[in-house]
């Protein structure tokens, strides 16, 4: 006979299959989505992790001091505001001598969960970057097969917590720097490491707010802007702690329980999007 604990642990795994399932499910309707929808103004609805896009642009994919990387994604749409800030930061990076951007993925046409890769980037405010600044691509326009063959190489030594600077420069430093201080960005996610190296190396300034730790991201940054003012419909993230986040909650992410969480026992919220996105989605 099967005792309590033994049902417990069926009903949770049950759920939890049944959960990733539904969002499966939802991401393939969204990622089989290949044009945006047509809108006087774009609007980005819901939150970063459960929402869409109305009137999504794309980026092109060459532009003074970056080119987009993994073009068969079709992840090259986005929030105007968002076009608005790679090109500007390409074009500071261009001007300063240091290389060229590789932009990874924005969102999908209208924005929505993806079937891999994340979590976010639903409302076309998301970005991610990688931390190789190519001096190849600064000279020449990259082809097709090199923008999805090449890889963004990690920025620390193994699975250690350590920097590799052959691959970690002053120039990914500036980068981050020159994007934590326009207004537009929300917050920029990166590998603990990262943002220990930024403390370090910039301690007391304070774009380092901005500059937030999470697992992985050692081999990109991922910026997050700001809601859009006329954008009602868009959910803002929690507002950014006080300081530039170089104390105990830095520290903590190197303790064997950052390092090593334990798995929730509470299965997942399912993904329930806004009642918009379901009009936009049928467009």
């Amino acid at each position: 006979m099967l005792n309590i604990k033994t049902l417990f642990f069926t009903g949770f795994l049950l759920s939890l299959v049944l959960s990733e399932c539904l969002a499966s499910s939802i991401a393939e309707q969204w990622s089989r989505v290949s044009l945006p929808t047509y809108s006087v103004s774009s609007q980005s609805i819901g939150a970063y992790n459960g929402g869409c896009i109305s009137g999504a642009i794309s980026l092109p994919i060459n532009g003074t001091g970056y080119q987009v990387m993994r073009l068969s994604r079709n992840r090259t749409y986005g929030h105007p505001d968002l076009k608005h800030f790679i090109e500007g930061l390409g074009q500071s990076v261009a001007k300063q001598h240091l290389g060229s951007l590789l932009i990874g993925d924005l969102g999908q046409p209208r924005g929505g969960p993806t079937l891999s890769g994340h979590r976010s980037h639903q409302t076309g405010l998301d970005v991610d970057i990688w931390f190789l600044l190519s001096q190849q691509a600064a000279n020449r326009t990259l082809a097709f097969n090199e923008r999805e063959t090449w890889s963004a190489p990690s920025v620390l030594v193994g699975q250690s917590d350590t920097l590799d600077y052959s691959q970690w420069s002053k120039a990914n430093e500036k980068v981050l720097e020159v994007a934590a201080q326009l207004p537009e960005v929300d917050r920029i996610f990166v590998n603990p490491s990262i943002k220990r190296e930024l403390c370090l190396t910039h301690s007391g300034h304070g774009w380092l707010k901005k500059i937030r730790p999470w697992w992985k991201h050692d081999d990109h940054f991922h910026v997050r802007l700001k809601c859009p003012k006329d954008n009602k419909y868009c959910q803002s993230q929690e507002s950014l702690p006080p300081g530039t986040g170089c104390d105990a909650d830095l520290a903590w992410w190197f303790t064997e329980e950052a390092k090593h969480p334990t798995p929730s026992k509470i299965p997942p919220k399912p993904l329930i999007l806004p009642v918009l996105c379901d009009k936009i989605l049928k467009q």
